[in-house]
Formats: structure tokens, sequence, C-alpha cells
């Protein structure tokens, strides 16, 4: 049996996902309105429309009915994490706790997997992450992700417990570049976005996209990850997808900065947040990340996109 907390689209995603190879899946929320809403209806009209939960997924708004020690895969926003695990903790102690979020927790500094060590010691922490949207997975689309884990045999249980016949996962013991991966890819997202939201073209976009990959690749490594980490699924694969697609809300929120338009406040955009909290960090450790910067300008409203394309294009010529 697995447990799935928080039933947004990637949450309800997964739990369809590993619900259909027959596997008992309960998938918690803590609005008890929309769990019964979904109870009733057998999909998550609110979040995944028009796709039916298995026989074997069932839904509670109790975290207390969890069974003791199976896995729970935690699809919690990064910057809401913290509180979910302060309120309810004591029922996620002595077990595997997968976290299914990306992104570097801003008042902290700190990811997925070292938060959920420093609040719950007694468990034991993964990731999944890499390049998917909610919609491929609940259709049962073929896609691959990483499962990163320091312990290696409880990364190859895990593995074969969660691998689906459409969702195949890679095992790492690099937690750090695994997570790294997938919270940078967000921060060049929101730039790609934004050079083609101004309308700068395909070829900015991948100059971006690839002078991207570097800055994830110089705090990665800095940080103690591995290189075929970042060049796997949680690094490329993942900074990839999200760079060139409009379902990816990073993208689509560098979108519209580059258009100069409103953005739906209600949709989280982890890259905002990672932004902010990378570029901390990369200052502290004397790490040169312009397109960061850049990002992070941009959200606080300092530089204009002209300023901020003129000052990358104008910095000192070297080699790749």
């Amino acid at each position: 049996m697995i447990a799935v907390c928080g039933s947004g689209a990637f949450g309800t995603a997964l739990a369809i996902s590993i619900a259909a190879k027959g596997t008992k899946v309960l998938m918690w929320s803590r609005d008890a309105e929309h769990v019964a809403e979904m109870a009733t209806a057998r999909e998550n009209t609110r979040r995944l429309p028009g796709l039916p939960f298995p026989d074997t997924l069932q839904v509670t708004a109790d975290i207390n009915d969890i069974p003791v020690g199976i896995p729970v895969l935690l699809s919690i926003p990064m910057q809401k994490l913290r509180d979910m695990i302060g309120a309810h903790g004591a029922a996620l102690e002595s077990r595997p706790l997968v976290a299914c979020c990306k992104g570097v927790e801003l008042t902290s500094g700190l990811g997925p997997t070292s938060l959920l060590s420093e609040l719950i010691p007694s468990a034991t922490p993964a990731i999944l992450t890499g390049p998917s949207f909610a919609a491929d997975i609940a259709r049962g689309l073929p896609t691959a992700v990483t499962l990163a884990c320091a312990d290696a045999d409880l990364c190859k249980d895990l593995q074969e417990q969660l691998t689906t016949p459409t969702l195949r996962l890679y095992r790492t013991t690099d937690t750090t570049g695994a997570e790294l991966g997938g919270a940078l890819k967000n921060v060049i997202a929101i730039a790609a976005g934004t050079v083609m939201g101004a309308g700068l073209g395909e070829s900015a976009r991948a100059a971006i996209m690839t002078r991207g990959y570097a800055e994830m690749q110089r705090m990665a490594l800095a940080l103690g990850a591995r290189p075929e980490t970042l060049a796997g699924l949680s690094g490329f694969g993942d900074l990839t997808l999200t760079c060139t697609s409009a379902q990816s809300r990073n993208y689509s929120f560098g979108l519209s900065l580059g258009r100069g338009e409103g953005f739906d406040g209600s949709i989280t955009v982890e890259g905002a947040a990672t932004a902010r909290a990378v570029l901390k960090r990369a200052s502290d450790m004397q790490i040169d990340m312009p397109i960061t910067s850049a990002v992070v300008a941009l959200l606080e409203g300092h530089h204009d996109l002209r300023d901020l394309m003129d000052r990358l294009l104008s910095r000192p010529l070297k080699e790749e």
C-alpha cells in the first residue's frame, strides 16, 4: 500500500498511475469538502477532471487513516512543506517519505530531503523528480523520472513499488543532485519563458537554456552533486521539458513577464521563491549565476527586460 499526501494535480496523477496497476493507494487532502467531492465523483474534478479513479484508490481527510510504516508521497508545494509537516508530522514518523515537489525553501535555503531530515529525523527521505506533467502521468502516457534516496536498498524497493507500466523510475543515491536539478531548472524556465514572451526568438531561448544549464551545474556541483545526475532526467531532462512547454507553470509565468501581462496569483510558481533563495546562497558561496540574478531582478522590478538582456550580452567574453 502507498499513501499520497496532497490532492493537487501531480499528487492525484501519481495516485491514479500507481493505483491503476492494482496497488492500494490512499490519498489524503486537508480539505474535507474536496475529499467528499472526490469520493462521490470518483475523480478530482477540481484538478484533473475527466480522469476517473481506479477502484484501488481511496481518499481521506484524516491523515491518521494512513497505516503505520507504509511509504508516503508528499505532493506538497515546497514553500508549504514545512507548515504541513509541522501540523501533521507525528503521523508521518518512522517511514519512507518521498518528496514530490521541486524547489528550495526561501527561509532556510533547504531542499525537500534536507527539510524532511530536519523535521522528521525518524523518517527516511527521498525525492521523486524529473520531466513530467500531471496530465500525462494520469493518462498513462510514457513518462520517465528520477527517484533519489541516500539509502540504496530502500531506493530500490521504492523504485519497484512506484514504477508502473507507463511511469518508469530511474534510481540514484544522489539526493543533492536530484533535488537541485529539479529546483534550479524552474528558475531557468522562467527566464526562457520571458525571452519567448518578449519575442526574442528560439535562438535566444536555446542560449538561455544552455547557459542556464551551466549555472545549474556550477551551483549543484559546488554543493556536492554528481555531474551525471545533472545530465540525467532530474537535471537536463527536466530543464528541456520545462523550458519548452506552456504546460509548465514556471515557463508560462515567464511568458507573462515577457509580454508584460498579469499572472494568476493562485498558481504555484516554485521558481520565483527558488530564484531568490538560490541567489542568496550563490552570493554567499561566490558562485556566478547571471541568469538567476536577472530573474530575481525582473521579479523585484529592479530592471526591465531589455536592460537585463543588454547586461547579459555585454558580459566579458569567455571560453565556453
